[in-house]
């Protein structure tokens, strides 16, 4: 399996919409943190916005 590159992201939000944030990755039984990565990736795919591979970001980092 490919080693992929991991970015930290740290953010202030409304413990309401966190909260709702939680509720929504318990019912799909997702970890917070991916729960947040599914939201971000399906708002670009409805407005459009390519999220390039991650072999595409770093062309001399592949493994396998």
């Amino acid at each position: 399996m490919p080693k992929t590159k991991i970015a930290t992201l740290n953010l202030r939000i409304d413990p309401r919409i966190k909260s709702a944030v939680r509720e929504a990755a318990d019912l799909e039984h997702r970890s917070f943190a991916n729960m947040i990565e599914m939201l971000i990736r399906r708002h670009c795919d409805e407005t459009g916005i390519v999220i390039p591979e991650q072999s595409e970001l770093f062309p001399g980092n592949q493994h396998g």
